[in-house]
């Protein structure tokens, strides 16, 4: 081969070398790390530094997570990670959507620990106490389970027609319980799983009737019901806690809107990640009994992915999925609409918050996001 010809033919050997170095392989080391994300996670974590905060900025600039307004991560108690949105900031109340379930699950656990309400024994609404009735035979514990079998269609089409819309926005909004109360059955108490808010208000009912002292029917007034229900949320839960922004609505009725709406800071709701994480112990003071946290996240009969108004990393009764892939089996979380999260790994000591705006349907990518999160961690 004449020396001209191998000097036109050298460059074009080389060519696939040069295409796999320009490439998107695992060995081209990653884009510099914007020092604001870096700047988010503390020195030592915890976990890998870098790794941590490029998983923080993935849930902030990936397209598919659409608007992330806030993360925390907490390993051991201690923040080892936090971030906001634009607009958005450490004093900012975030609304709860579902993720209050979970806050109305353990009210209840305290009255029952109180010995004001019993886990397994036919609720006291009035309404279903008629000779008869078989909704009589609902107990606490299939309401706390999503199984009381009552007739409440969550998240359906055309959205006017599904229960929680209807009760929170249309013809139940002024009194919720009685909604969600009025519903016949569809199912033997107990025998079938299915998910609702409707069953969420009907334990705030209950936890409002169980603390008003007075029996006469009178004194069940909605500024009564309010007051009785948000002093003992302050003083038994929250202020213990330390959550002080925490700001819960209620109805025209007076009563708790405990599966939907309670608003406080990304902070105070990690607060309540790291109280269920320590099984309801705040500062060596057991504010609601280890057994009801380990009754809350243990699979219900119906649903192995569901415990008692908590999310479990476990596969689904509907379609065998898991919340959170690749995390523990012990995970957990109080999940809410548009992409509310506070997820909990007790095996690693982690706490998750991730609050934002993501449509419904579409949150996968944020669930990978916060897994890939939880795993950094050993």
């Amino acid at each position: 081969m004449s020396p001209h010809r191998l000097f036109l033919i050298l460059p074009l050997l080389a060519l696939p070398v040069l295409i796999g170095c320009s490439g998107s392989g695992s060995d081209v080391a990653p884009p510099p790390l914007d020092q604001q994300a870096l700047a988010a996670v503390v020195k030592q974590p915890g976990a890998p530094r870098e790794a941590l905060a490029r998983a923080v900025d993935n849930l902030f600039v990936a397209e598919e997570m659409a608007e992330t307004r806030a993360v925390l991560v907490l390993h051991n108690g201690r923040i080892v990670a936090e971030r906001y949105g634009p607009g958005y900031h450490e004093n900012t109340r975030f609304v709860s959507w579902s993720m209050a379930k979970t806050i109305t699950a353990v009210m209840i656990g305290q009255l029952v620990a109180d010995g004001r309400l019993r886990l397994d024994e036919s609720v006291p609404i009035p309404a279903w106490q008629r000779a008869g009735d078989p909704r009589g035979e609902i107990t606490l514990r299939q309401l706390l389970q999503m199984r009381s079998g009552l007739k409440h269609s969550e998240a359906i089409q055309p959205v006017y027609q599904s229960d929680e819309v209807r009760m929170l926005f249309l013809d139940g909004r002024d009194n919720m319980a009685a909604y969600a109360e009025a519903q016949p059955l569809e199912a033997e108490p107990g025998r079938k799983w299915e998910y609702s808010s409707a069953t969420t208000v009907i334990l705030a009912d209950l936890a409002a009737r169980a603390l008003i002292a007075n029996p006469d029917p009178a004194a069940n007034t909605p500024d009564e019901r309010r007051r009785v229900v948000r002093d003992y949320l302050h003083t038994r839960l929250f202020d213990p806690i330390g959550m002080r922004s925490m700001i819960p609505e209620y109805d025209a009725s007076g009563t708790l809107i405990g599966g939907s709406l309670i608003h406080g800071t990304a902070r105070d709701w990690a607060k309540f990640g790291e109280f269920l994480r320590t099984k309801g112990a705040v500062k060596g003071a057991q504010l609601v009994p280890s057994g009801w946290i380990e009754f809350m996240v243990r699979p219900s009969p119906r649903n192995p992915g569901y415990g008692a108004q908590t999310w479990l990393n476990r596969p689904q009764v509907d379609d065998g999925s898991v919340q959170w892939p690749g995390a523990p089996a012990s995970t957990f979380s109080m999940n809410g609409h548009l992409g509310q999260y506070v997820v909990v790994s007790p095996t690693q000591g982690v706490t998750v918050v991730r609050l934002g705006k993501t449509p419904d349907g579409q949150h996968e990518p944020v669930r990978a996001g916060i897994a890939r999160i939880i795993q950094l961690f050993e």
